[in-house]
């Protein structure tokens, strides 16, 4: 006779524990993740579990271990490539070790953000990997780290966090390119990003409140204040937050008598509305105006001409975020750290010697 019970009814870690002929709390300590078992007791009773389809009771083992086994994850704008992949590293590192991931998207909205950070502690997620909206409002984070959870910053860190943080490195990235523009001859360069002021106009880089932005901005004004070039603030444009935001900026710009020969674009749904509007007012790539692109959309390699892009580690940010805030929950207790890593500019076709 079939000892499984009916596939209809809650199979329980007694039922489990039945099947793999070991009592119910070393069925429990298996199941749960928590202490030590032979492995070949491990074998038996992860055998039993999936032969009966059993499923946990998530709240019944929280109580039990104290773990919910999730871990929320808060990014800016989940449309953007650039969070999608970061978060096929974060979920590929937390299935691996056992976590699902709960995703809210901020919007770029400190308000969204709080309300976010709010719900998944309410959820008891283990632990927070959050890209904050604005690095000067992050008291609602301070007091998510004071509550024993671990808290990892992904792609923009804090000066008041002291917390894992895992960014590129977006100035260096910033002055590279600035570099090869003015050497091509390059004067009236653009910079363009969805951060905004209130009255939409960028003055000092401490107006940008996304961290990884105003590194690039700082980058990007401190080559050309190198290469002599003033006044260049000017030419950082900033609320381009929609497409067709993004649109009216740059028909603006390039209907202007002191039209741009180049524009940087601070991530690639801003680049493809370069792209697009530049095309549409029939404005030749790279002949009349040179584009580059903060990180390597599919689409970057595919139109005509191809555009240069600084290709960042996107899913190896998503991934090493990931991976200190499971150490952390594992029971790493040093200090905090600080991971910067390497982006690459990818020379395509889109970048040329300035018009005369």
């Amino acid at each position: 006779m079939d000892q499984n019970p009916p596939r209809s009814t809650s199979v329980t870690v007694a039922d489990v524990a039945r099947k793999a002929g070991v009592s119910k709390a070393t069925a429990a300590r298996v199941l749960g993740g928590y202490g030590t078992v032979s492995d070949p007791v491990r074998d038996a009773v992860t055998a039993a579990a999936r032969a009966l389809d059993y499923r946990p009771n998530e709240l019944a083992r929280s109580m039990t271990t104290g773990r919910s086994g999730t871990i929320g994850v808060v990014v800016g704008d989940i449309e953007n490539p650039f969070f999608s992949l970061a978060m096929r590293g974060i979920t590929d590192v937390a299935r691996q070790a056992g976590f699902t991931v709960i995703l809210i998207n901020s919007g770029e909205d400190v308000a969204v953000e709080k309300a976010a950070i709010r719900t998944l502690l309410a959820k008891r997620v283990d632990g927070l990997i959050v890209s904050p909206a604005k690095e000067s409002n992050v008291d609602h984070l301070q007091e998510a780290a004071r509550s024993g959870r671990p808290l990892a910053l992904l792609d923009r860190g804090s000066e008041t966090l002291d917390v894992d943080t895992v960014i590129a490195d977006d100035r260096h990235a910033a002055e590279g390119i600035t570099r090869r523009l003015i050497a091509l001859g390059h004067r009236r360069i653009a910079y363009i990003t969805a951060c905004d002021t209130p009255d939409h106009v960028f003055r000092v880089p401490s107006d940008v409140n996304t961290g990884s932005v105003r590194r690039r901005v700082e980058g990007f004004l401190g080559v050309c204040r190198e290469a002599g070039l003033q006044g260049m603030e000017g030419w950082v444009r900033v609320g381009a937050i929609t497409p067709d935001h993004t649109r009216g900026i740059v028909s603006a710009m390039l209907q202007s008598s002191e039209r741009p020969t180049a524009i940087i674009a601070s991530d690639s749904v801003i680049g493809l509305e370069v792209f697009k509007t530049s095309r549409a007012a029939g404005i030749a790539i790279p002949d009349e105006l040179s584009l580059v692109s903060f990180h390597d959309a599919d689409w970057t390699s595919v139109t005509s001409p191809p555009v240069t892009v600084v290709r960042q580690p996107v899913y190896r940010l998503g991934e090493t975020a990931a991976k200190l805030l499971v150490e952390r929950l594992n029971g790493y207790e040093a200090s905090a750290r600080r991971v910067v890593l390497q982006t690459e500019l990818i020379e395509r076709a889109s970048v040329a010697d300035a018009p005369a």
